[in-house]
């Protein structure tokens, strides 16, 4: 395959990212720490690539992540792991709304 024909590549796995509802770049998008003018700049990973990203990912459709060490949440505040596991699901969910409805980019982010 040329790799004009090839997607986005994981920067940590090295594979493709096929579906936007895997990828993290793109649930950064979604829950504001992307602006839409760095999408093409910044690195693309799988959501399951970046464990610190994902373990605050907590519904029954998603693989539960740890982390160990310093970046485990269950080493910080709760209040803010509360926090912050509330806006990375809606962000995920968010993810599998925008593949569904096929939304257009700037309807993307979260309100």
């Amino acid at each position: 395959m040329a790799k004009c024909d090839q997607g986005y590549l994981c920067v940590i796995c090295g594979e493709e990212v096929e579906h936007i509802e895997v990828s993290g770049l793109y649930l950064r998008y979604i829950i504001g720490e992307v602006y839409v003018e760095e999408l093409q700049a910044q690195p693309e990973h799988h959501i399951s690539c970046n464990p610190v990203l994902a373990q605050f990912i907590v519904d029954k459709d998603f693989e539960p992540v740890f982390v160990e060490g310093p970046f485990d949440k269950r080493e910080l505040d709760p209040e803010e792991v509360k926090e912050r596991e509330s806006l990375v699901t809606r962000g995920w969910k968010r993810l599998l709304e925008v593949k569904n409805r096929q939304l257009s980019i700037s309807e993307f982010p979260l309100d």
